[in-house]
């Protein structure tokens, strides 16, 4: 990891000043889960923003779709209180005028993909979308640590593909089927993948869940339990850029279309 610590002593607009000999200590690379040392001391009242290392990627810009892992943790005691490296599942920020913490603002937008930020704030501010004070009272100072994975515009799809449809002859027994073959960075199991994707129920095929319909694309880490059945066998080895046709047998059979928008290797 690069710090760059004259970054830890500079500010995003309107956040405060970090007060000598208060200034977590944050290790590990990014991707991975944070090791974070709280020193003594009074974190102060004010929210600040100390950008750990810089990314190669796109910047994110206001109307993206941020994904980001976020590691959440309590100043008082270094408690942790949330980690989306725990759930395999980063978090999504919609930045189309919804309404989004300032901080997670200021955290998240302008960043090049790949980024390490982190945010000191009370409670009340630092809390992002979705996310309840539970547990917390609003005065609380939390550490918050975010690994910006990229940005992503609403509408992402594949370049000069009409939206996706569920194949009518396709059922939960049967096998993937590649629809189209992506010619991008090649996707393995254990690695993050953004995709957009529909999801319909079985035998009705009536859509019941679409990441075109909610806002934009999501992130997921390629492995059992993290995706929905059938979805690490069927993606494993295709290439950003793919879209195929995944029946996902059980319970509740559904088949998903998903489009491969980007893959980011973990740590």
């Amino acid at each position: 990891m690069r710090s760059i610590w004259p970054a830890l002593f500079m500010l995003a607009t309107s956040c405060g000043v970090a007060e000598e000999g208060t200034q977590p200590v944050v290790t590990g690379s990014f991707g991975s889960k944070p090791v974070v040392a709280i020193p003594e001391g009074n974190p102060g009242h004010t929210p600040r923003i100390a950008v750990l290392s810089v990314g190669s990627g796109r910047r994110t810009v206001p109307g993206d779709v941020v994904l980001a892992d976020v590691d959440i943790r309590r100043w008082s005691g270094n408690e942790p209180y949330l980690s989306t490296h725990d759930g395999h599942q980063p978090t999504t920020v919609v930045f189309d005028g919804r309404q989004v913490s300032e901080t997670w603002r200021q955290s998240l937008i302008g960043r090049p993909a790949g980024s390490r930020v982190m945010l000191i704030s009370p409670a009340a501010d630092a809390l992002g979308p979705d996310l309840p004070l539970t547990g917390l009272a609003p005065a609380d100072t939390l550490v918050l640590v975010f690994d910006i994975l990229g940005g992503y515009p609403p509408d992402a799809r594949l370049v000069g593909r009409t939206l996706p449809v569920v194949p009518a002859d396709l059922t939960p027994a049967a096998r993937p089927r590649v629809l189209i073959d992506g010619s991008g960075p090649q996707v393995v199991a254990g690695a993050r993948i953004v995709v957009q994707y529909v999801a319909a129920s079985w035998p009705s095929r009536t859509v019941v869940d679409s990441s075109f319909r909610r806002g934009g694309p999501s992130a997921f880490t390629l492995e059992e339990g993290s995706v929905p059945a059938g979805w690490t066998d069927a993606l494993d080895g295709l290439r950003v850029g793919s879209r195929v046709a995944v029946p996902s047998p059980g319970p509740a059979p559904m088949v998903y279309v998903v489009d491969v928008v980007d893959t980011i290797a973990q740590a």
